[in-house]
């Protein structure tokens, strides 16, 4: 089963959105945190989303650089995928301001209508 590709635009789209959902949830974990712990937090809770997103792949998609430093399968990608884009626009919402939490998730959407034949192959994968 053949990969899909992602166009440019999408890739980049989904760079962003990646970079945002980093900082959303570094903005609530400035929010919620107080003292040391909200320092420790604002590095810890992006730094460990980061690494889920890097470390745990499928072999050989596209969308990424095709290599799976923890192998996994497509659904198990999709949720990360779900849970870091989708959790980063609830803690924009919840941290920064509705309206821009409601951007970026309306974005994700479009990005993953976008790609619905990766999300499909990765359902399948």
């Amino acid at each position: 089963m053949t990969p899909p590709t992602m166009p440019g635009w999408n890739l980049a789209l989904r760079f962003l959105l990646e970079l945002a959902a980093l900082a959303g949830l570094a903005a609530a974990a400035w929010t919620f945190g107080s003292g040391l712990g909200r320092w420790v937090a604002v590095v810890a809770v992006p730094v460990v989303a980061a690494a889920i997103w890097g470390l745990f792949n499928v072999l050989d998609d596209p969308s990424r650089s095709g290599a799976a430093p923890v192998e996994v399968n497509g659904s198990v990608r999709l949720a990360i995928e779900v849970v870091i884009l989708g959790g980063g626009a609830a803690a924009l919402a919840v941290a920064i301001h509705p309206v821009w939490g409601m951007v970026v998730a309306l974005a994700i959407l479009g990005h993953y209508l976008a790609s619905v034949d990766r999300v499909a192959w990765l359902v399948r994968a």
